[in-house]
């Protein structure tokens, strides 16, 4: 066990001493992991932020059904029970005709031309069932269910999920689909980037250490005695990298919020972004050096390897 400990130690130094010593072939490896890891960082918290953002817009659309003036309670509750039934329903909310109209006039309290025009007749908005989706994207689910015959017999129109409307709800599921798409391909392709480049740099420094691994080897030196020094080195490529990039995201809050004026870039919520990251950033830290550390040493044990593989016999 003692001797265990010792062979580690020396692994974890060697590792340490080559890190200093090919410092030049390590700075093209760490400057594409820092952005690998910067590009995830900053796909986690855009991705959070929007995800925070579009909920809370999302939180506030519903489909609104209205009610022919007819329709018996009867009918309108069995109805909203058919509604709420529905996998998709997350509630609903039934507006008499005049809950619907003093919605209105909350809703217009700063229009007094509409408010004007409403009181100058008799109530005119029809009693209304507001229901909440669960999933924008399938919003359609509750269309088929309201445009069946025996339920389009009790509304007197269509309902709010239509026309430009319908259009904006679209857009919104659609945007956020495309965003986060967007975000993993982008760290789907830098992170193969980063493999093949620390994979390179792994392999050049093995090469400039060839006759040294041969004498190792001839002196008994077992395979994992050889590799680990080559992994500690790409593993702390990794800490290094990651400990860079998240500097580099908390410097780029404290720029942005000293020197834009604009608490949001369209959907993306700048404080909230800076809020997420700040209320988890020791999270994100062990994130950040936890991936690294794994790209770093998986480039390592396939490059040594695979020059072990081919280079030496003796397990």
């Amino acid at each position: 066990m003692h001797r265990n400990w010792i062979t580690f130690l020396r692994i974890v130094r060697t590792g340490v001493i080559n890190f200093f010593r090919n410092a030049s072939l390590a700075v093209a490896a760490m400057a594409v992991m820092v952005v690998t890891l910067t590009i995830i960082l900053l796909s986690l918290v855009v991705n959070t932020t929007l995800s925070g953002t579009i909920k809370q817009i999302t939180d506030k659309i519903d489909v609104s059904v209205y009610l022919k003036d007819e329709v018996t309670t009867k009918q309108q509750r069995d109805f909203t029970q058919r509604l709420e039934a529905l996998p998709n329903v997350s509630s609903t909310r039934y507006l008499s005709k005049d809950e619907a109209l003093e919605a209105y006039r909350q809703e217009n309290i700063g229009n007094q031309e509409l408010l004007q025009a409403i009181n100058q007749t008799d109530n005119p908005l029809p009693a209304t069932i507001r229901v909440k989706p669960k999933d924008l994207d399938r919003v359609k689910e509750i269309q088929m269910f309201l445009n069946k015959t025996e339920n389009k017999k009790l509304q007197s129109e269509e309902p709010s999920y239509s026309g430009d409307r319908k259009e904006a709800i679209d857009k919104i599921s659609h945007a956020a689909n495309v965003l986060q798409r967007v975000g993993i391909a982008g760290i789907a392709l830098f992170a193969i980037i980063s493999v093949l480049i620390i994979f390179n740099t792994i392999q050049m420094a093995i090469f400039n250490r060839r006759d040294e691994i041969s004498i190792m080897r001839l002196l008994g030196a077992n395979t994992w005695y050889i590799r680990g020094p080559f992994v500690v080195e790409a593993v702390i490529y990794g800490v290094v990298s990651g400990l860079i990039s998240i500097g580099l995201i908390k410097a780029l809050f404290i720029a942005s919020s000293s020197t834009l004026e604009a608490s949001s870039l369209g959907l993306l919520d700048i404080g909230y972004a800076e809020r997420y990251f700040n209320n988890h950033f020791w999270i994100l830290l062990l994130i950040q050096v936890g991936i690294g550390v794994v790209i770093g040493a998986t480039s390592s044990i396939v490059a040594t390897r695979r020059y072990l593989k081919f280079k030496t016999t003796k397990k």
